[in-house]
């Protein structure tokens, strides 16, 4: 049975959570901790993550280091042009010993998955994560294997180098929950890190600081933080505003608005309350929504950008107002 909101306490307990972890990932990546919380409340979401970032400013670091603090076990995948599907969900062997058909787990029977350069393989092979994101299970010659919770993907793409890429689907950028940046640390933190890893890496140090049950505990918590009709309300004319827009042919799915709904909700109990503000989902609503967009081609060359789409919506949509607290 999922567990239930009792008071301040489960408020105070999610609280507690999100700045632990924060605070220990924060011993590894530094001077991000925005994205760290980003981060966080896409785990309580049991979403998946889209970091789109240059080389060498710690993706693949902050992914080790989520698996590292909750106690999960991590594989990362490189993908490369080459890659077959059986290389990501695993494939069945004969064994001449016993006669049998053994089957070999792959790289995504893990529950901190980290796809490297996801835009480096080829539809075919990228298509083999739409199952494990959506229904957290793969299916190989038939036979479906159920993936370990808190399972989560964290997929990573270089936005400047395109030689030798594939653009994502628009069935797998919609299963990504959010999409987020870490960018360059300013002067202050270049230098911390050069001090920190001048005799051993932080995160060879690294120690857990919540366990598997815990976080399932802390995501089942979140759900029922309460969310006012008018915020529902705000949520879906906000994602229907990107389908109706001229500079956009494909806007977002409803996936979008129930990624905003459970993204408003961890907001919320982050920041001490049992219900969703307004506040929250325009804070989130540009990681959720502009991955989710196809931009014109005639709009791109205006230099129009999804993100620019969905803050001009944020402009311009009508904000609700009244009481926005659990009525007894």
């Amino acid at each position: 049975m999922d567990a239930k909101l009792s008071g301040q306490s489960d408020i105070l307990q999610i609280q507690s959570f999100v700045e632990k972890l924060v605070q220990n990932l924060e011993k590894v990546i530094i001077g991000k901790h925005q994205t760290l919380e980003l981060v966080v409340i896409g785990l309580l979401c049991q979403g998946h993550l889209l970091i789109e970032d240059v080389p060498g400013v710690g993706k693949t670091m902050l992914a080790r280091s989520l698996a590292k603090s909750i106690e999960c076990t991590f594989r990362r995948i490189q993908f490369t042009p080459d890659m077959l599907p059986s290389d990501v969900t695993g494939v069945y062997i004969f064994n001449q010993v016993t006669r049998e058909f053994e089957f070999r787990p792959g790289p995504i029977m893990s529950q901190i998955v980290l796809a490297d350069e996801i835009n480096r393989a080829t539809p075919k092979t990228q298509s083999a994560l739409l199952e494990a994101m959506e229904e957290r299970q793969v299916t190989v010659d038939g036979i479906t294997h159920k993936l370990s919770p808190p399972f989560m993907v964290m997929g990573t793409q270089n936005p400047i180098e395109y030689e030798g890429t594939f653009q994502l689907p628009e069935a797998q950028l919609d299963r990504f929950l959010m999409r987020v940046k870490l960018g360059y640390p300013s002067l202050k933190d270049e230098i911390t890190i050069l001090e920190k890893q001048q005799i051993v890496h932080p995160i060879d140090d690294l120690e857990p600081v919540a366990t598997v049950e815990e976080v399932i505990r802390m995501q089942n918590l979140v759900r029922h933080v309460y969310v006012a009709p008018v915020i529902k309300q705000y949520i879906v004319d906000l994602t229907r505003s990107t389908r109706g827009n001229s500079d956009v042919y494909l806007g977002s799915s409803p996936r979008g608005s129930l990624g905003l709904f459970r993204v408003g909700q961890a907001r919320a109990a982050m920041n001490g309350r049992d219900y969703v503000l307004p506040d929250d989902i325009k804070a989130l609503a540009e990681h959720v929504l502009a991955h989710r967009m196809m931009i014109d081609p005639a709009a791109r060359l205006r230099e129009i950008t999804s993100d620019l789409i969905v803050g001009e919506i944020l402009r311009v949509l009508p904000v609700p107002g009244g009481d926005l607290t659990r009525r007894l």
